[in-house]
This record gives structure tokens, sequence and C-alpha cells, in this order.
């Protein structure tokens, strides 16, 4: 099963190790699924987690420990195709990986826009919770 993480999910995971998300965290690294990412995804990650309130929960190490995880565990998707489907442009590159990597689903903690959708082609896109139980 292939999987497309959203980013807040990924920095949910490293701020809160008794959350859902990173049940989900887990459940990759154990290799339950493969993940599917790009470096898209990595620069926000850094974006992310170089902002003051986000280093107060992930230190810098931590965050640099997941990049480089996903850098040499995942699916890496180059070049990212250019899609236009998600209520909030800003999450298109997620559709792009979801449709290059083949994915099954495309977790998100998106409570609106990209749940919205419930499927991108042959991508589900669900909730942390929903996925946690698919995958049960």
């Amino acid at each position: 099963m292939r999987v497309v993480l959203d980013t807040n999910v990924l920095i949910s995971a490293l701020i809160s190790p008794s959350g859902s998300a990173h049940l989900v965290y887990k459940a990759w690294q154990s290799g339950d699924f493969r993940l599917v990412s790009c470096e898209e995804q990595i620069a926000e990650m850094r974006r992310v987690t170089r902002r003051p309130a986000i280093r107060d929960w992930i230190k810098p190490a931590e965050a640099g420990r997941l990049i480089n995880q996903i850098r040499h565990l995942a699916i890496m998707i180059d070049p990212v195709p250019q899609v236009s489907a998600s209520p909030d442009p800003a999450d298109d590159y997620l559709l792009a990986m979801a449709v290059s990597g083949h994915a099954d689903y495309l977790v998100t903690g998106d409570k609106s826009d990209l749940l919205a959708l419930e499927r991108f082609k042959r991508t589900r896109i669900v909730t942390i919770r929903r996925f946690l139980l698919a995958r049960s």
C-alpha cells in the first residue's frame, strides 16, 4: 500500500508522540505501507519546523532526522506534475504526489479542504483516524 501523508500529519507525529499521527508515523517506520513524498514536501517541512512556535515543540535534530528518513525511505516523486484540484492551491502538490505515486491513501489533518474531495482519481483522502481504522 502506498500513502501520502500531509505535512500536518508528519509535524503532528513529532509534536505528540502519544497521538494518532505518531501511530501512523510508526506504521510507516514498521513497513506497514510505503510513504510517497517529494522535495516540495521536504521544503515545506523545513519551513514549518523552523518557525519559532514550532521549534518550541520540535527540536531541529528531530525534524532533520524525519527529513532524512523521508528522503531515504520514501518513494520520491520527481518531477511532481501540475494539478489544480484542491480548494486550497497550496495542497495541489499533495494530490499530484498521490497520482504520480499511485497512492491508495492521502492522510490529512486538514478539516475541510482536502477532506472535502474524499477521493482524487484512485486515492482515498481520509483523516488520520479513518486511516488507522482502515488498516486494522
